[in-house]
């Protein structure tokens, strides 16, 4: 069983799924299926990539005899609505509660921000 997501967001195999997407662009099925690791049945594939369709985060068009299925979400849109959730529920919606943590279980430094905010402001952000 998969764990409960917020409504906008993702169980851990649909972001799965959805990240083949992302990389690949329009796939049936089996392209999808092919570059999962560790590898998928079929007709599991098949399922969630119908889930997500229903939920409004996929697209499918018949192409022949196969469904081909494409992204309505950018993966830049749900990364950004999934952090938007994650400090909504974790932070009480502040982000710089986040960052404190982040700093607090040093995930990141003070130096290594300061040098994120520095590429930030000049729009150095790769």
């Amino acid at each position: 069983m998969t764990s409960p997501t917020p409504k906008s967001g993702f169980t851990p195999l649909e972001l799965r799924i959805m990240q083949v997407i992302w990389k690949l662009g329009g796939s049936s099925v089996t392209a999808v299926q092919a570059e999962l690791d560790p590898p998928l049945a079929y007709t599991t594939v098949q399922t969630v990539l119908n889930i997500l369709e229903r939920k409004g985060k996929l697209r499918r068009e018949l192409q022949g005899r196969a469904y081909v299925y494409s992204a309505r979400v950018t993966e830049d849109n749900a990364l950004g609505q999934s952090l938007r959730d994650l400090i909504d529920r974790m932070f009480g919606g502040s982000s710089e509660e986040l960052v404190m943590s982040l700093l607090k279980n040093r995930h990141i430094d003070a130096q290594r921000l300061e040098k994120l905010t520095r590429q930030f402001k000049t729009g150095d952000t790769e």
